[in-house]
């Protein structure tokens, strides 16, 4: 059996990180979705409702698990037994990213591979930055999130509004 980890902070998950994920539960026996609790930058949404909005979206599909993890991913692979990490590439600049990725999970366990898959057409624009900068200003993402998240995510921006008189943080760093 091989098992597959993708993991990504997924704030929020959008049709992009849905469609990689599909992908990759045809190609592995099992792929565990990996929610990253403790990320650098600042996230929108709590490690909690990041895994809530993720689970939403692959109940009924038994290939795909959903947890969180700390640490590292190379860690956590040891830790579940996983002998691959699955990542989507979208644009070229996402390959100097995820190319040094590979070499340093690589040099920290050479027994776990890394897999990019590459996205879809449709979805090379799509991150989770310009998402969020969508949704702050109001702008309809329908077409990029499934339901639950559109409405998490008007939610959280009015609450940030009603809390914060609209001001918060944006980060540009990859997603």
């Amino acid at each position: 059996m091989v098992r597959a980890v993708f993991p990504g902070t997924f704030d929020p998950i959008h049709n992009g990180h849905i469609d990689i994920a599909r992908r990759a539960a045809r190609i592995f026996d099992e792929l565990i979705i990996a929610v990253y609790d403790r990320p650098l930058k600042s996230m929108l949404f709590s490690p909690e409702q990041r895994f809530a909005l993720v689970k939403k979206c692959f109940e009924g599909e038994s290939r795909i698990q959903i947890t969180t993890f700390s640490g590292l991913i190379v860690n956590y692979c040891r830790a579940i037994d996983a002998q691959v990490i699955v990542r989507g590439l979208r644009v070229f600049s996402d390959f100097e990213h995820e190319f040094r990725m590979a070499l340093a999970n690589h040099r920290l366990d050479p027994g776990i591979e890394v897999i990019a898959l590459i996205t879809s057409e449709e979805h090379t624009f799509l991150t989770g930055t310009t998402l969020r900068e969508i949704a702050s200003l109001d702008g309809d993402v329908s077409s990029l999130v499934p339901v639950h998240v559109a409405e998490a995510l008007q939610l959280r921006f009015t609450d940030l509004s009603a809390d914060d008189e609209g001001n918060f943080m944006m980060t540009s760093l990859r997603d």
